[in-house]
């Protein structure tokens, strides 16, 4: 399981549904009737995001919510609002009780997975920080407030003038922005004084797609999140765009409450980044990231997992994946280093899009990437191997306006009660060689036995 998810709704039918839609994209799911169950449940079980109805007897969703962000202990938690569709003065009060992000009735697919994919990365980073304040989960608030205080600098890359105001007019006041309508400004924009860039898909001057690709592909602008707006007529390249790399969406007509909880919530996820990054430039043992392609290393990868280890013993599985690129040295050696270092990087990227937002994912050294995989049993984490190398495999990587066809083998073992980190990797290398061994561009499973 990808992450732990609870839904409040007094109607069986409701949390039934929803609960059949996220268990099939492999979360696990709580169920509770009613806010005070909600409360209750909370006490002893860790969520990782909570969907909340808005309109429930006794304690409605407004009243759950803002006790839960009151509270010291669960302030932390995501909460995404449901309400009716048409429902303005309830996203209204949910934003005003603390929730961050809402759904509307009735609830779509793509736009539940969406949001929840959205706040969970957001939770992520939210442990991080809170992981490296030094300070309890209950003193860790004030740092987390006064994070939150920043005023984000928006670039708005949009070439309609009506459009652009329709974007701006909400934020103005609580945000600064920039509206431009040449893209080669957008990748000229530096994480240092960029906190977010929204780039409109309906531009008549440039092809908002090929924006994002290029902005998710240089590294000057690869961290800063990109927020798409189109229309619902658009979703199928909403999709697209979410495999090259973008963080959210926002459909049209624009609407302000919306607006703004998907902006809160990108800013949010760079100012925790940023002050995360900071932290780690203040303290040189907190250095743990690659600097070629900006994912952890080894140091990082083998700090991250030693709690998996732990919550092992409690129950949870969780299994390691091996990647490994193939006939990489014949690449360095006939193309240069130059161009095995695009390579690099551009795997990395597409490791990090097509991999769960609590997936640990590191550059291992060389070109070997190591991922953890939390809540995972083995034959799960080798479909989403084989499903990664199936995607890197099948699209070239452009070098230069040069093709190159990239493939990846991978090994993959399932942690076992009493391993050390040594020994799982051991049998997922081993799993790893076999499949070089027979032809590359393959995936295989280690033995469910401790390697000698």
């Amino acid at each position: 399981m990808s992450a732990r998810i609870l839904i409040v709704d007094d109607l069986a039918p409701n949390r039934h549904l929803l609960q059949v839609k996220l268990a099939a994209e492999y979360y696990d799911v709580l169920l509770a009737e009613s806010g005070e169950a909600a409360m209750e449940l909370i006490k002893t079980a860790r969520v990782d995001l909570i969907l909340m109805d808005a309109i429930m007897p006794g304690m409605d969703g407004f009243e759950t919510c803002q006790k839960l962000k009151g509270d010291s202990a669960t302030y932390h938690i995501p909460v995404i609002m449901v309400t009716a569709l048409d429902s303005t003065k309830d996203r209204i009060r949910g934003l005003e009780a603390g929730a961050d992000d809402f759904i509307t009735k009735p609830i779509d697919d793509f736009n539940l997975m969406t949001r929840v994919k959205s706040l969970l990365r957001l939770k992520m980073v939210t442990d991080q920080l809170l992981s490296h304040t030094g300070h309890s989960l209950e003193n860790s608030r004030p740092v987390v407030k006064e994070i939150e205080k920043r005023k984000g600098h928006i670039i708005v890359l949009e070439d309609h003038e009506k459009r652009a105001l329709q974007l701006t007019a909400p934020l103005n006041g609580i945000h600064d922005f920039t509206i431009i309508s040449d893209p080669i400004k957008a990748l000229q924009c530096k994480p240092s004084n960029t906190d977010l860039i929204i780039v409109s898909l309906n531009s008549e001057g440039f092809d908002g797609l090929r924006v994002c690709a290029s902005l998710k592909y240089e590294q000057q602008t690869r961290s800063i999140p990109v927020l798409l707006v189109g229309t619902p007529e658009d979703e199928s390249r909403f999709v697209r765009a979410y495999d090259l790399g973008i963080n959210d969406t926002l459909m049209r007509p624009i609407e302000k409450q919306e607006l703004i909880a998907r902006v809160n919530t990108q800013l949010k996820r760079k100012f925790y980044s940023d002050a995360l990054q900071q932290n780690f430039n203040q303290d040189l043992e907190m250095v743990v990231a690659d600097p070629l392609t900006g994912l952890g290393n080894r140091r990082y990868f083998d700090r991250s997992v030693k709690p998996l280890f732990e919550t092992l013993e409690q129950g949870d599985p969780f299994s390691i994946i091996v990647f490994d690129i193939d006939h990489f040295k014949r690449v360095n050696d006939i193309l240069g280093h130059d161009v095995g270092d695009d390579i690099l990087k551009e795997v990395s990227t597409r490791l990090v899009t097509h991999m769960r937002a609590v997936d640990i994912v590191s550059r291992y050294g060389g070109e070997e990437f190591m991922i953890a995989m939390p809540n995972t049993i083995q034959d799960d984490a080798m479909r989403a191997a084989d499903r990664i190398r199936g995607l890197i495999g099948g699209t070239p990587i452009y070098v230069d306006g040069q093709a190159l066809s990239v493939t990846l083998s991978a090994g993959i073992a399932e942690v076992i009660p009493g391993e050390k980190l040594r020994d799982v990797f051991k049998r997922a290398d081993t799993a790893l060689y076999k499949a070089k061994s027979m032809g590359r561009n393959l995936v295989f499973g280690a033995d469910t036995k401790k390697a000698a």
